[in-house]
């Protein structure tokens, strides 16, 4: 059966669901002023985001198709465009003859040549009405396209294919899922630490340009001070334990190569007029992207297991007045206050990237908090399995966990009866025992789940705290996995070491501040997994690339340095 051709209808489809789809952005240079019609980065992550719902659709099933069909009335060529004189062809013809080109793994414009004048549809909508001779092909790609250009049709390529292939929709050569940023074929085994940080560098200036473009201070047109450097101070800020902003926008001024760099002052009140909402949406834009970009090789694991959990910042010790309701008490209920931040976070053998973060503030119930943490992270990805910390053991939060489909592990608190019949498995000598249970939800109704006492190991009790009780709606099976939940109380670890100090007791800062060092967190692992992939072919949990080296590196390319 031949592809079905694309309709005006199932385009008009595809751009609509864009529109309504919440995290997408098209065209991308239209949702942040760090890019404009002739950024490449831009053009990219529009074909990424366009070919990810163009496949979809069922008319859909041609890359080729695609191609063709593609809007470039928007995307301006000229700045890549090393030709001064008049041409025959026009660049977006030429850009999509190149794709075209790549899509089916063509060494040589001959293959293309020949492909065109067998097909004179398909010559015509690229935009040809003759075949174009080789020479002039040869020439187009070598010297009148930019290297940035090339490397853009080639990338794009990549993208169609896996979009396509992910999809189902048959592909005309099989991609492969390893990122190339250098023409080294070579394999190194065990990268030295010079190898390392060469790749982290060439993945960093390229996570950067892909992620940092989310976030925008929407501050109007013609000002002088460029928005990198707003990030590239909040960045700066993260590179030092302990640094608030007046004293970092100081030694900033002299480490960056900036003409102009923003004042302490002035970052935080651009900082301060963003929304918690909006901060929320310019964070999932950016970890989409950053999901998108690791996606495309065969390492990363979109489907599993994520863990909610919620931390706290260092206890609050001024007065809190007007704040009660942010500043609010310690997860252990002690006499101090504490600002608290929930997340979202992969776990297991997906790279423990953060999918979402939120405040957590004084009257919220630990249900709207877990329902608002899944919706995120399952608009990213896929989810199997959720790990929660013992606080989560509502009756009414594993309900809504089970009506979503998932399964969950969760530790519970010992009760009486439950105490009771640990120590009946410590006089049987038994390591493990499970048990069915209902939870009463209110109104004769009840949610079914299933008690699992685990014995610990080594453990310096003789009574019944040997034991570790949880609860789980898919069996001990699962039960291995909670382990997973380390790599949540690790990465608060980093992410703290990421957060840039103050004393402001502003919400919106104060999260603000919390939610960029989880963004850097996040970057930093997404750039170890590519580096391990490009170097090694596979991707292992211990990184190989530092949290320092990774900020450093980001710090150069906001133009710090």
């Amino acid at each position: 059966m031949p592809p079905m051709a694309p309709t005006s209808v199932s385009q008009r489809d595809v751009f609509r669901w864009i529109a309504t789809t919440e995290y997408l952005d098209w065209p991308a240079y239209d949702s942040t002023p760090l890019y404009d019609r002739s950024s490449l980065p831009a053009l990219t992550e529009d074909f990424r985001t366009v070919s990810g719902i163009w496949f979809e659709h069922d008319a859909h099933d041609s890359v080729e198709g695609f191609v063709c069909q593609y809007p470039l009335s928007y995307v301006e060529f000229n700045s890549h465009d090393q030709y001064s004189g008049p041409t025959r062809y026009e660049m977006p013809q030429l850009f999509r003859a190149f794709l075209l080109k790549e899509v089916y793994g063509w060494g040589h414009e001959t293959a293309l040549v020949k492909y065109l004048r067998q097909h004179s549809e398909t010559r015509r909508s690229l935009g040809f009405d003759s075949v174009p001779d080789q020479s002039t092909l040869w020439r187009s790609w070598n010297q009148r396209f930019s290297a940035d250009l090339r490397e853009t049709v080639e990338r794009t390529a990549r993208t169609l294919l896996i979009n396509a292939q992910n999809a189902g929709a048959a592909v005309p050569r099989d991609p492969k899922r390893k990122l190339q940023y250098h023409n080294d074929e070579s394999e190194a085994t065990d990268p030295d630490d010079q190898t390392v940080l060469e790749e982290a560098a060439k993945i960093s200036d390229h996570i950067s340009r892909v992620v940092f473009p989310a976030f925008s201070l929407d501050r109007g047109e013609g000002c002088e001070i460029h928005e990198n450097a707003y990030w590239g101070l909040q960045t700066y800020l993260g590179l030092r334990e302990n640094l608030a902003a007046n004293e970092g926008a100081r030694s900033f001024i002299y480490e960056s190569t900036r003409e102009r760099t923003p004042l302490g002052h002035a970052h935080r009140e651009q900082v301060r007029d963003l929304s918690i909402p909006h901060i929320r949406e310019m964070y999932r834009q950016a970890v989409n992207r950053l999901l998108n970009e690791i996606a495309e090789t065969e390492e990363f694991f979109r489907a599993g297991i994520v863990a909610i959990d919620i931390t706290e910042a260092d206890p609050f010790t001024g007065d809190r007045t007007g704040h009660e309701d942010e500043i609010i008490g310690t997860k252990e209920k002690t006499d101090e206050y504490a600002y608290q931040w929930a997340t979202v976070q992969l776990v297991g053998n997906a790279v423990p990237i953060v999918l979402d973060a939120r405040p957590v503030r004084k009257g919220e119930s630990r249900l709207e908090i877990v329902e608002d943490l899944l919706d995120s992270a399952e608009e990213l990805v896929h989810v199997d399995n959720v790990l929660m910390d013992r606080e989560f053991d509502s009756q009414h939060v594993l309900e809504m966990v089970s009506q979503r489909g998932l399964s969950y592990v969760v530790p519970k608190r010992m009760q009486t009866s439950e105490k009771a019949q640990a120590k009946r498995l410590l006089r049987r000598d038994q390591d493990r025992y499970e048990a069915d249970r209902k939870l009463h939800l209110g109104k004769n109704e009840w949610h079914k789940t299933m008690l699992i006492y685990r014995r610990k190991e080594n453990a310096e009790h003789d009574d019944h705290r040997q034991y570790s009780l949880f609860m789980s709606n898919c069996g001990s099976g699962h039960l291995t996995e909670y382990g997973y939940r380390w790599e949540i109380e690790s990465g608060y670890r980093s992410i703290k070491r990421f957060m840039a100090a103050t004393t402001s007791k502003n919400f919106g800062l104060r999260f603000f501040y919390f939610a960029f060092a989880c963004l850097l967190y996040s970057i930093w692992r997404a750039v170890d997994l590519l580096v391990q992939v490009e170097l090694t072919g596979q991707y292992e949990h211990s990184p190989i690339v530092t949290a320092d080296n990774t900020l450093t590196l980001l710090k150069k390319e906001t133009g710090i340095g």
